[in-house]
């Protein structure tokens, strides 16, 4: 399995060599740094450990600092998981120190990328939901996008998991069988095909398939 930590850049276009255009995402990837391979028989499961960015090191604590040696200041750190042991065998088996950059990657690749979608804030059920709201005329004036009745006659409560206003976006979001167009190996970009969650800047996690 292969994978690699980015942020998320812009969304742009770009034309293949026999003249198609694609819409693609920039995600600046790597390179990322192994602080730590976790085993089954010591640690419980089989993961590898990777820091990627960079920031200062005041703002690092003591254990982390430890932890890190002299890898680096790394700003994020991920866990990828190595179920079976699949990433810890063979021939290239990951060391502690080791680095990454797209390089690992070829252009048309499948992807899997996840990242954090943006916030939105309180929203209510018109932009939440896609209710469709009431109708503007038959007498109604201050009740367009509201989410109408919310209980029933008989059980005289609201049941669980009713659709209302609420805290919109922020959530872990998961796009599979995304595609990989152009690798830009002397600047560490991957153009992904297609739409990745996010805003600028957003931590991006991207693995094969």
């Amino acid at each position: 399995m292969k994978f690699i930590l980015g942020t998320k850049e812009e969304m742009t276009q770009i034309f293949d060599k026999e003249g198609v255009v694609h819409p693609v995402t920039i995600i600046n990837a790597g390179p990322i740094t192994i602080t730590q391979i976790k085993e089954n028989e010591k640690d419980g499961y089989d993961s590898v450990q990777v820091g990627f960015g960079e920031r200062k090191e005041k703002n690092i604590n003591k254990p982390l600092k430890g932890h890190f040696k002299d890898l680096g200041n790394f700003k994020f750190v991920k866990e990828f998981s190595a179920q079976g042991g699949s990433v810890l065998d063979g021939e290239q088996s990951p060391k502690t120190g080791d680095k990454m950059d797209v390089s690992i990657f070829e252009e048309g690749d499948n992807v899997v990328v996840s990242a954090i979608s943006k916030g939105k804030g309180f929203q209510g059920v018109v932009k939440r939901h896609n209710f469709a709201g009431g109708p503007r005329s038959h007498g109604q004036k201050h009740s367009e996008r509201k989410p109408g009745s919310i209980g029933s006659t008989g059980p005289q409560r609201v049941f669980k998991g009713t659709r209302m206003a609420g805290r919109m976006g922020t959530d872990r979001i998961t796009v599979k069988n995304l595609k990989i167009v152009q690798i830009d190996k002397e600047n560490n970009k991957l153009f992904v095909k297609g739409a990745v969650p996010g805003r600028r800047g957003t931590l991006i996690e991207v693995r094969s398939l």
